[in-house]
């Protein structure tokens, strides 16, 4: 597969519309922002929006559209948020119906039944990673080359309106010595998620088998490294399949939207 590190993001956004990328984003366009996907009709908007504001390290919200609206003139000028994300999933009263690398249909089904569609993105920890390489810690989805490992686990969100649900964690190996450096640096970025919740004891969380994530890939664990859970986007998803709003669409995990926004311009 091409090395997208060095893309620009809007250019990356086009080959993604044109449908000639399906693959997790993690280490595409080095430097820029990237970001989760939730869209849900008008009238679920403010509960959902409530959610974000009661929960902000599992759902940090970097930009809302306009009711209707189908780009993020903030976060990416001239996109197109039915066709600029590799993969979306679609769920319907809770349960996945299906996965897509084009919405714009169903975005045109719901105007012609006269529901507006709001879009929110929500920061990802895809975008501290090359904050943890320049430093000198290992990435390892982006090494072997596959999605970062995700799971459910016990801690619940803060409800607000209909909206309920636990998080969800990403996990990354991080060499003992190096645990320190990872928690600051990602500490320093709280639009992305922030600092880790959990690290070393995936048990206390509600995980019981690292080898089997609930979503993406599981990534090697060399000996000397500790486990340790940030945060994860993924968490809106899990909430929709426990509180069964009647339409959502999201990014699949690791099929993010990337931003036209520097890292290093959501630093505290």
């Amino acid at each position: 597969m091409l090395d997208y590190k060095d893309w620009k993001p809007a250019d990356l956004r086009a080959l993604i519309r044109e449908g000639g990328l399906d693959a997790p984003t993690a280490g595409m366009c080095s430097g820029y922002a990237q970001g989760n996907l939730v869209v849900l009709p008008e009238a679920l908007a403010y509960d959902f929006l409530l959610f974000c504001q009661r929960n902000p390290k599992a759902c940090p919200l970097l930009e809302v559209s306009d009711a209707g609206s189908r780009t993020f003139p903030v976060f990416g000028r001239g996109s197109d948020i039915a066709r600029d994300i590799p993969r979306y999933r679609v769920y319907e009263d809770g349960v996945m119906t299906g996965e897509y690398q084009d919405v714009s249909a169903l975005f045109d089904k719901k105007e012609q039944e006269g529901i507006r569609l709001v879009s929110f993105l929500i920061g990802c920890s895809f975008s501290f990673e090359a904050d943890l390489l320049e430093a000198g810690i290992p990435v390892r989805q982006i090494e072997e080359g596959v999605n970062v490992p995700m799971y459910k686990t016990n801690i619940p969100c803060v409800p607000a309106g209909r909206f309920f649900g636990n998080m969800v964690v990403s996990m990354r190996p991080i060499p003992h010595r190096l645990v320190p450096a990872a928690a600051a640096i990602t500490a320093g970025m709280p639009r992305v998620h922030g600092a880790p919740v959990q690290i070393g004891c995936p048990e206390a969380i509600g995980i019981s088998d690292l080898t089997h994530p609930d979503f993406g890939d599981m990534v090697t664990i060399r000996e000397g490294e500790v486990p340790v859970f940030w945060p994860c986007g993924v968490t809106p998803q899990n909430v929709v399949m426990s509180s069964k709003p009647s339409f959502v669409i999201t990014h699949a995990p690791g099929h993010m939207f990337i931003t036209d926004v520097k890292n290093a311009e959501l630093r505290l």
